[in-house]
């Protein structure tokens, strides 16, 4: 039997688009007969990323990576996450000769950017050494292998992303439990500095705003949109419920490489628009 290690600095109790990407992939290698093991901060004392403490950093011993590696035996390893973790499985690999593979979710050098004032351009060095070490660096979309590939990148595989339309489909219309005007204008995700909610938020739109998540700006911008309703998590049939409520689905995050969120809400039945 062929087996799989996944390490990811991104998992449960977390929930974006990584986490559900990883999610997807684990049940689909399952039915695929495929033994998957994972490696996540789970498994190790942590301590919350500085301005975002729902994340979770793992604090490792050197060769504690190496140890689960060489226990699970797996045929392939995976990196999901340029994180402690992944940086500690990059390293086991290439001291034993070990292929892998990476893949790149999320605009890393953005998303750090956006918090503190480091140029993106040292960050893309990082980023690109990490990912060049791999056999191969997963991307889901042709538009980002071309932009990572005029950025130096190398060993670019396409991986396509699907969502569970099984879940996530079109529902009656209802009374929504909040009560809010129409049209309803919706985001979901992480609320946090690098989703540019601002430029949704700020327009001067008919009917109601909802965002539908929760994260480290939630509290500024409930302060500064008082008239936005904010739901917090929503999960599972919740979650596909809500989606199958509003009228347009907005995506104003610049930094995302994918968004599974625009995949559920046109599953749910939804016009989507991006705010810039």
């Amino acid at each position: 039997m062929k087996k799989i290690t996944i390490v990811t600095d991104a998992w449960r109790p977390q929930i974006n688009g990584v986490v559900r990407s990883l999610e997807y992939t684990v049940d689909e290698l399952q039915r695929m007969g495929i033994k998957v093991a994972l490696i996540t901060p789970q498994m190790f004392s942590n301590i919350p990323c500085p301005t975002y403490p729902e994340i979770r950093l793992a604090l490792t011993m050197p060769g504690q990576i190496g140890q689960l590696l060489v226990e699970q035996e797996p045929t392939y390893v995976h990196i999901a996450t340029e994180g402690p973790l992944g940086l500690s499985a990059r390293g086991w690999c290439l001291r034993n000769g070990k292929p892998f593979s990476t893949s790149y979710h999320t605009r890393f050098p953005e998303y750090v950017s956006a918090r503190w004032p480091i140029p993106e351009s040292l960050l893309y060095g990082y980023v690109r050494r990490f990912h060049n070490a791999g056999n191969v660096c997963m991307v889901a979309t042709e538009s980002l292998e071309q932009e990572l590939a005029a950025k130096g990148f190398q060993n670019l595989q396409r991986w396509s992303r699907g969502i569970d339309a099984r879940l996530f489909r079109p529902m009656a219309k209802l009374d929504l439990p909040f009560g809010l005007p129409r049209p309803i204008f919706m985001t979901v995700g992480r609320i946090a500095v690098e989703k540019n909610l601002p430029a949704f938020l700020d327009l001067d739109l008919p009917g109601s705003k909802v965002v539908v998540g929760d994260g480290p700006a939630r509290e500024d911008l409930e302060a500064r949109y008082p008239h936005v309703h904010f739901t917090g998590f929503r999960t599972g049939l919740s979650l596909a419920e809500t989606y199958a409520q509003a009228d347009v689905f907005v995506f104003p995050s610049k930094t995302d490489t994918f968004g599974n969120t625009i995949l559920e809400a046109l599953a749910s039945g939804v016009a989507c628009g991006m705010a810039d």
